[in-house]
């Protein structure tokens, strides 16, 4: 399993997690190392989904409630759970 760096861009989360999904189905894996590897496709998951949520939340700032543009600020919140 390669080593990878704390919170990845979306489209290196994505390519990671599909190389993850390709070493499962392959079902050569150990038990343990299985896990290991879903385990951290499950990390990608979340961050990527994290990514994706403050992407939208930004553009929901940008195009305000009729569609203009307000000049709020973004406030990013690195919530877990998300």
């Amino acid at each position: 399993m390669a080593t990878r760096k704390k919170n990845p861009s979306l489209e290196q989360a994505l390519n990671d997690l599909e190389n993850l999904v390709a070493q499962l189905e392959q079902g050569q894996l150990p038990l343990e190392e299985s896990l290991k590897v879903f385990e951290e496709g499950i990390q990608l998951c979340q961050e990527a989904r994290n990514t994706l949520l403050k992407a939208e939340q930004r553009v929901q700032i940008l195009m305000g409630k009729n569609g203009d543009h307000l000049q709020e600020d973004f406030v990013a919140h690195d919530d877990p759970t998300l």
